[in-house]
């Protein structure tokens, strides 16, 4: 009883801590703080939700521009299916997806001669990512102008707007966030 009695005192209390007031601090400070992210980064046109910042959503419509592929399933860019593809650079299934992904691309767009930017054919590391390279939107600014008869200067001017530059100014790359900038194209005004 002894010993019995300390720890169960120090359980109780850990639990009260560790599951119960810590977790309700910190869910405070960042509905306060972060209210934004702490609540996904929801992209909404009045009431309707139109998607997440941080989530990558499938644009299979050639007047879009298309974001990274998804290593998710059953369904693309399930956020409870996170994962990456894990298949290594020397994996011939690698080569043959990316193969297959090339081709759909000039498929779409066969005047474009450009170099296919290697974001636009190979998931990212979590198969979500929301975003693609300033490089990977360039590629895709002839197709979109074409389909939508639209100039390719103005559409290029779109994707300049939606780049966004290093974090602090200094980490990560400048990237273009694809939901947005689609939303832009058509023209649409979203909030979060």
């Amino acid at each position: 009883m002894k010993q019995l009695r300390p720890a169960l005192v120090s359980f109780l209390l850990l639990t009260v801590i560790t599951g119960v007031a810590y977790p309700l601090v910190v869910t405070g400070i960042g509905q306060a703080v972060f209210s934004d992210a702490a609540n996904g980064s929801l992209i909404k046109e009045g009431d309707k939700l139109v998607g997440s910042r941080l989530i990558g959503q499938p644009f299979s419509d050639p007047k879009y521009f298309f974001g990274r592929p998804s290593a998710t399933s059953p369904q693309p860019y399930n956020g409870a299916a996170s994962s990456g593809s894990n298949l290594g650079p020397t994996n011939p299934t690698l080569a043959t997806i990316i193969t297959e992904r090339v081709a759909a691309l000039r498929a779409l767009d066969p005047e474009n001669k450009s170099l296919v930017p290697i974001d636009l054919v190979t998931a990212s590391g979590s198969g979500l990512d929301p975003h693609i390279s300033p490089a990977a939107a360039e590629y895709q600014v002839p197709r979109v102008a074409r389909l939508r008869n639209r100039p390719e200067a103005e559409i290029r001017a779109l994707v300049k707007e939606a780049t966004e530059g290093r974090t602090f100014g200094l980490l990560g790359e400048p990237r273009v966030n694809v939901l947005l900038l689609n939303l832009s194209l058509d023209g649409r005004n979203s909030s979060h």
